[in-house]
Order: structure tokens, then C-alpha cells, then sequence
């Protein structure tokens, strides 16, 4: 079901500040934003390319969870995850910043309903954040009282040299 342009744009004004949103009519529409690199007209104005050193230090800081493997990892480190770990991981990463419900979790983690079953989910929630603790990774999941998890990359502070 696709959001009515209402409803994006009430959501973008609730996430304005909060997180970088990308609002697009359909997923095929996502995948051709995502697959074509923006054209540039060539002459001398067009910017250098990046330069490597940037995109390996922002690749050291992502947590990739490989699937084929169950693992996550991120900054050279890595953890093996249960099946059960790595099915809610993959299910808070498709929506960050969205708060999931209880029952959304235990439907899509467990394939049933869970009703009255919270435990199973506040159990494996902190199994997971023990291993995202593990890996020094920024992301946790933070509770949200009474409605279920969210999935959160909380800056690092850095340490300045002077």
C-alpha cells in the first residue's frame, strides 16, 4: 500500500531534523534514484571524485549484516548471529528510525502473532544489543514505552587532538 501524498509529507514534517528521508512514489522509483548516478556536464566545473581515503572511513563505520553467513559486523569486527538475531536485525534495518510494534516484530521474526508474548521479543532485543555493543557499532535499539523498538545510530563522541 502506497502512502497518500498527505501522509508522506505529514511524515516529513515529522522527521524534519530527525533523520535524512527520501520520499519516492514507489520502489521502482527508489531503485532507478538508487541505480543511476547523477549526470554531470562535462567541462571543468564538474568536482573531482571522491577521494578514497573518505569512503573507507565511512565504510569502516557501517554495519553490514551478511546474510549468507548470519554475521554482522562493522569497524574490522564481527558477530555471529542466531537465526532469530539476524531476522529482527534485518527487519529494524528496513525502516530505521520506525518504531515497530510488538506484534509486527513477532509476525515478521517469528511468522506468528505473539499476542502476550513481549518477552520473547525484550529477550532477543537484548541479546542483539549486547552483540551491536560488541562491535562498537553506533546503531542500538532503543525502547519506545509501551509500543515496541526502534532502530537508532547514535553519533560517537569524537575525541579532538590539540
Amino acid at each position: 500500500m502506497t502512502p497518500a501524498p498527505a501522509d508522506r509529507i505529514r511524515l516529513a514534517e515529522l522527521l524534519d531534523g530527525v533523520a535524512p528521508l527520501l520520499l519516492v512514489a514507489d520502489l521502482d522509483e527508489l531503485r532507478r534514484l538508487i541505480a543511476a548516478p547523477p549526470r554531470l556536464p562535462p567541462g571543468p566545473e564538474a568536482p573531482a571524485p571522491a577521494a578514497p581515503p573518505q569512503a573507507s572511513a565511512a565504510a569502516d563505520n557501517t554495519l553490514l549484516i551478511d546474510s549468507t553467513r548470519s554475521t554482522a559486523a562493522c569497524r574490522g569486527r564481527e558477530v555471529g548471529l542466531t537465526r532469530l538475531e539476524h531476522d529482527l536485525l534485518a527487519c529494524l534495518t528496513t525502516e530505521p528510525i520506525r518504531v515497530w510494534s510488538y506484534a509486527e516484530l513477532h509476525r515478521s521474526v517469528w511468522q506468528d502473532e505473539g499476542l502476550h508474548r513481549k518477552g520473547d521479543v525484550q529477550s532477543l532485543v537484548k541479546r542483539l544489543r549486547r552483540k551491536l555493543h560488541e562491535l562498537g557499532t553506533g546503531v542500538s535499539i532503543d525502547a519506545v514505552r509501551g509500543v515496541g523498538f526502534r532502530l537508532t545510530e547514535h553519533q560517537q563522541p569524537r575525541v579532538s587532538g590539540s
